[in-house]
């Protein structure tokens, strides 16, 4: 079991910027690979980053390339998505996730099936 809690969100004007982040604990060395994924209101939960627990691979969304970094201290099971320029369509719920014991770059990785454990999100709201 790993269990995941978000923090960080917050209501922000268009341009700013955001630290969003996620504490582990549990089983943390159960997963080989987090993300980060957001859900608009009306909208399906999309994957927008994911890294992998070796630090050594990071992938991203083409929507949020650029402006969206994913990191993580693994001294401090933390997760880590540092938003820049944000946009109102950036405004969503966003959720951490803990993916599985072995994750590799040819998996699908943004996908919300491949993650087993889920935090319950921070809420991300961007004024214009």
């Amino acid at each position: 079991q790993v269990q995941l809690v978000e923090s960080g969100g917050g209501s922000v004007q268009a341009g700013g910027s955001l630290r969003l982040s996620c504490a582990a604990s549990g089983n943390t060395r159960s997963t080989a690979c987090m993300g980060w994924f957001r859900q608009a209101p009306g909208k399906e939960r999309e994957g927008v980053a994911t890294i992998f627990s070796s630090g050594a691979y990071t992938y991203y969304a083409e929507s949020v390339k650029g402006r969206f970094t994913i990191s993580q201290d693994n001294a401090k099971n933390t997760l880590y998505l540092q938003i820049s320029t944000l946009k109102p369509e950036d405004t969503a719920m966003y959720y951490c996730a803990a993916g599985p014991t072995v994750c590799s770059s040819r998996d699908p990785l943004l996908m919300v099936t491949y993650y087993k454990y889920w935090g319950r999100g921070t809420q991300v709201t961007v004024s214009s």
